[in-house]
């Protein structure tokens, strides 16, 4: 069965970007995407790298700095995990004494999170190269560009918000299995 075009594209193939010492990137947003969040964790796992965190850990230190008092499913919604993976964050950093966890007065089942003074000490001390290292990422746009560059990907976010889901992208389990049975049957 040939693919049917939307109308609106033009008929062409994707543009590849290459530069100078680079690799060919596909000019679509996926791949694009794929290579600045490289670059960005990359970036971040370097300036963490003698503190022995994650770039999601920080991710954690820095949202409770933004706000104390926080329950741990608000927090892994913030951070675009999951609630295992918020709680497995939350455990390791509280087993460093960086972040404290308590019982919600309004709802015993949950966990209000807050950064510890050892905790706040921390972030204090990296932030600043974080900031730098966010700044570096972005050194190639002009101060405007750079703005406009982050009210795009909000917008592109919020417009997209349905996918910004943990574990939208992971393949359901038999779904290769049953696309080639149907395939096959067909």
């Amino acid at each position: 069965m040939a693919r049917r075009r939307d109308p609106a594209s033009e008929d062409r193939p994707v543009q590849v970007v290459t530069w100078s010492g680079g690799v060919p990137i596909r000019r679509v947003p996926i791949a694009l995407a794929r290579r600045f969040v490289q670059i960005c964790l990359a970036v971040a796992a370097e300036t963490l790298q003698g503190d022995d965190l994650t770039p999601l850990q920080f991710a954690v230190l820095a949202n409770l700095n933004d706000e104390s008092n926080v329950d741990q499913n608000s927090l892994a919604a913030r951070l675009g995990v999951d609630r295992n993976t918020a709680s497995v964050l939350v455990e390791q950093l509280v087993k460093r004494g960086l972040i404290d966890r308590r019982v919600n007065g309004a709802d015993r089942r949950a966990r209000l999170l807050r950064l510890t003074p050892l905790g706040n000490e921390l972030h204090e001390r990296l932030r600043p190269a974080m900031r730098a290292g966010q700044r570096r990422i972005l050194a190639p746009l002009v101060p405007d560009e750079r703005e406009r560059f982050l009210d795009q990907l909000i917008q592109i976010i919020k417009a997209n918000e349905s996918y910004a889901r943990p574990g939208a992208a992971r393949r359901k389990r038999g779904a290769m299995t049953s696309t080639v049975e149907t395939s096959r049957n067909a």
